[in-house]
C-alpha cells in the first residue's frame, strides 16, 4: 500500500491522469501508439538505479572525492564532476537527491556558499543525463521512437557535453575559493560481488535500449536481482515515471487523431529550427519529458528534438523534473531563504539557457 500511495501522490502523474482522461473525450488510444519497449526500458532503469542506491555506490564516491577538497571552489567542482558522471548512468533525479543533501550538510557544518554550488550541481546532473540514452527518460524515448543508432546518438550528445563542461567550468569561477577543513570520509564499503552482478544486469538493459536484445530481458533481470538482494528495493522504484509515460502515450495517441491539431502541429514542426525552439519553449511550461513525447509525434527531426529537449531542461524550475527536486532539496536542507535561492537558481539557469541555447541551435540545424 505504501508503494501505491507514494505513486498516487506524484503530482506529475496526477496531472497526466487528468489530461489522459480529458483526452478520451476526443478519441480512443491506439495500442500501436504505446511504446512498450520504452516502458520496459524505464522499468529496468528505474529498478537498477535503486539497486545502485541500495549498494551505496554514489555515496561511496561522494565521500571519497569530497574528502580531498581544499577550498569551496574545488569542492564545488568535485561535486560537479561527480554529478556529471552520475547523471550519465543513474539519472539526474537520483543524482540530485543524493548529492545536494550531502553538499548542504557539508555547507552547513563549515558555513560554505550554497546558491551557486547547489545550482551548478543540479545543472551538472541535467547535463550528464543528457549525454547517454539512459540518463534521461526522454532520451530513451527518442532513441526508440526514431530508431537512432548508438553512434549517431553519441555524435549528437558529445558536442553538447563538451559545451556543458565549458559552461560549468566558467560558472564555477563565481564560487570564491575559501579554504575549508578536510571533509572526513565515512566508512562506506562497496560489496564487490553484488556490484559486479548489478553492472552486468545494467549492461543487459543498455543492450535493450540499443536494440541488441529485447527490452523485457533487462527489465525482468533487474527485477529478479532486486528480489534476490532485498525485495524492499522494489518499494523504492519510481513507478510513477513509468505510469506517467504510459499516460503521455495515451494523450498523444488521442490528440493525434484530432485533424485540426495534427495539421497545426505538423505545420509548426517542419524545420529543425522550429522543432528546436518549440521544444525549448514548451519545456519551460510543461517540462522536457512530456514536451518530447508530444512533439515527436509530429516531426522527423530527431536531432533537433534531442537538443531542444535536453537544453530545455535549463531555464525555468519546471524545465526538468530534476530542477523541482533541486528546489525541494534546498527547501528541506538549505540554510538560507528559499526565495533568495529561487532567484539565484533561476538567474544562473537562464544564463546557461541563453549561452547553451545559441550553441544548441547551431547544432540542431547542422548535425544530422
Amino acid at each position: 500500500m505504501t508503494v501505491i500511495k507514494k505513486t498516487a501522490k506524484d503530482p506529475v502523474l496526477q496531472i497526466t491522469v487528468i489530461l489522459a482522461l480529458a483526452s478520451l473525450f476526443f478519441a480512443r488510444p491506439k495500442l500501436a501508439d504505446i511504446n512498450f519497449s520504452t516502458l520496459w526500458s524505464l522499468l529496468g532503469m528505474m529498478t537498477i538505479i535503486q539497486i545502485f542506491e541500495y549498494l551505496h555506490i554514489l555515496d561511496y564516491w561522494a565521500y571519497r572525492l569530497t574528502s580531498n577538497a581544499n577550498n569551496t571552489r574545488q569542492l564545488t567542482r568535485l561535486f560537479i564532476v561527480l554529478a556529471l558522471v552520475s547523471g550519465m548512468f543513474l539519472t539526474n533525479d537520483v543524482t540530485v537527491l543524493t548529492l545536494i543533501p550531502l553538499y548542504l550538510r557539508i555547507a552547513k557544518k563549515y558555513n560554505l556558499p550554497e546558491i551557486i554550488p547547489v545550482t551548478l550541481i543540479g545543472m551538472a546532473a541535467n547535463f550528464g543525463s543528457a549525454f547517454t540514452p539512459f540518463g534521461n527518460p526522454h532520451n530513451i524515448f527518442i532513441l526508440m521512437h526514431y530508431q537512432v543508432p548508438a553512434l549517431t546518438f553519441f555524435k549528437w550528445s558529445l558536442p553538447l557535453l563538451l559545451a556543458d563542461i565549458l559552461i560549468l567550468t566558467v560558472f564555477s569561477f563565481f564560487v570564491k575559493p575559501t579554504p575549508v577543513p578536510e571533509v572526513p570520509v565515512r566508512d562506506i564499503r562497496i560489496q564487490m560481488r553484488p556490484t559486479l552482478v548489478t553492472v552486468g544486469v545494467a549492461l543487459l538493459i543498455f543492450a535493450g535500449v540499443f536494440g541488441v536484445l529485447p527490452t523485457w530481458v533487462g527489465a525482468i533481470a533487474a527485477v529478479a536481482l532486486a528480489i534476490g538482494l532485498n525485495p524492499v528495493i522494489l518499494q523504492h522504484v519510481d513507478y510513477a515515471i513509468i505510469l506517467t509515460f504510459t499516460g503521455f502515450f495515451i494523450i498523444v495517441s488521442n490528440i493525434s487523431q484530432i485533424p485540426w491539431l495534427v495539421a497545426t502541429l505538423g505545420a509548426l514542426e517542419k524545420s529543425p529550427t522550429s522543432v528546436y525552439l518549440s521544444s525549448i519553449l514548451t519545456s519551460q511550461f510543461i517540462s522536457n519529458v512530456p514536451s518530447t513525447v508530444l512533439l515527436a509525434k509530429f516531426t522527423p527531426h530527431a536531432a533537433a528534438l534531442f537538443y531542444g529537449s535536453n537544453i530545455g531542461g535549463l531555464g525555468s524550475i519546471v524545465g526538468s523534473m530534476a530542477n523541482l527536486l533541486v528546489f525541494k532539496q534546498y527547501s528541506q536542507f538549505g540554510n538560507h531563504d528559499r526565495k533568495r535561492f529561487f532567484a539565484g537558481f533561476t538567474a544562473v539557469n537562464f544564463a546557461g539557457l541563453l549561452i547553451l541555447g545559441t550553441l544548441g541551435w547551431l547544432l540542431a540545424i547542422t548535425v544530422k
